[in-house]
């Protein structure tokens, strides 16, 4: 048991290059904040609705009563700003914290009115959670890079954290599936039976639906491979921490079962799809690396074709 923990804590706090928390900053940070910007006008529909359909939830439970139309604005308009600050990397001790808790408010202010975004969870927590990593010391404004200096380690444990958050959300849901129809949603019917109601609600209110789901409803066969497919997706995500390729396989597998949702259900978890939500499993520095080296081959190879060289 001993020997288990010590192998835990050394998984958890393994190294990794500041350049990996920095551009995790940047790409979850830059996808929270340009979500603030297209949804802005639902975060901010709120100030539209009656009193009387006000039902806090989370960090708003703490209010009996909808906040005053500036107070609204200032908390959106804060967690813009912040978010951008978050983004850039400028003054990181109070703006990575400051943007963490003005977005988890917004949100929950916005989830308080009716229709909460599931998935609103879970890139709450990832800007939490990069609150505590030393996430700014590189690639932030005004900063020189510190590539290949000594110490351009970090303890990993936040990315690793957000790993965590991310595998608990999914087999979360997968339990859920479970709780509610048992291993027989594995048969297809409980799926089936969603998207014909997806669909039927969604013509009737005269709303967006898939042309796709209602078409695929004769052909029941398609429905148990399709639902084993999206319990496995769930519930074998612990695989993911396992790293390689078996990260890479689940983070696709996830990522075409949101693709799935869309195409069937016109339903978009937009955070997945982005793939933005998957990317703390993966070395992104290398990436970078590699793309950089690419470019300086090709700039070489024009210079070296030019008259003259």
């Amino acid at each position: 048991m001993t020997a288990l923990l010590r192998r835990l804590d050394a998984w958890l706090l393994e190294p990794v290059p500041r350049e990996r928390l920095a551009l995790l900053r940047i790409a979850v940070g830059g996808y929270a904040l340009s979500y603030l910007l297209a949804r802005v006008a639902d975060l901010l529909a709120p100030l539209r609705y009656p009193d009387s359909a006000f039902t806090p939830l989370g960090v708003v439970s703490v209010l009996d009563s909808p906040l005053p139309r500036p107070l609204v604005l200032a908390a959106y308009v804060l967690s813009v700003l912040t978010g951008l600050a978050f983004v850039l990397g400028v003054a990181y001790r109070a703006s990575a914290p400051l943007f963490a808790l003005s977005l988890l408010w917004v949100l929950s202010y916005r989830h308080s009115w009716g229709m909460i975004f599931h998935t609103d969870n879970l890139l709450a927590l990832h800007v939490a959670l990069l609150c505590f990593a030393p996430a700014a010391d590189v690639y932030r404004l005004g900063a020189a890079s510190t590539r290949g200096s000594p110490g351009a380690s970090a303890s990993g444990w936040v990315l690793r954290a957000c790993c965590l958050v991310t595998v608990a959300a999914y087999v979360v849901a997968g339990l859920a599936k479970l709780q509610l129809s048992g291993f027989t949603w594995a048969a297809g019917a409980a799926l089936r039976e969603q998207i014909a109601y997806d669909a039927l609600r969604k013509i009737e209110l005269g709303s967006v639906h898939s042309p796709l789901g209602p078409w695929l409803l004769p052909h029941g066969w398609l429905f148990p491979p399709l639902s084993i497919f999206s319990l496995g997706a769930e519930l074998l995500a612990p695989l993911a921490l396992l790293g390689g390729r078996w990260a890479l396989t689940w983070c696709l597998s996830a990522w075409l079962f949101h693709l799935g949702v869309l195409a069937t259900m016109a339903i978009a978890f937009p955070y997945p799809l982005s793939g933005v939500a998957f990317l703390a499993f993966f070395p992104v520095e290398q990436w970078l690396q590699a793309l950089r080296l690419r470019w300086q081959r090709r700039q070489n190879s024009i210079a070296s074709a030019q008259p003259g060289n």
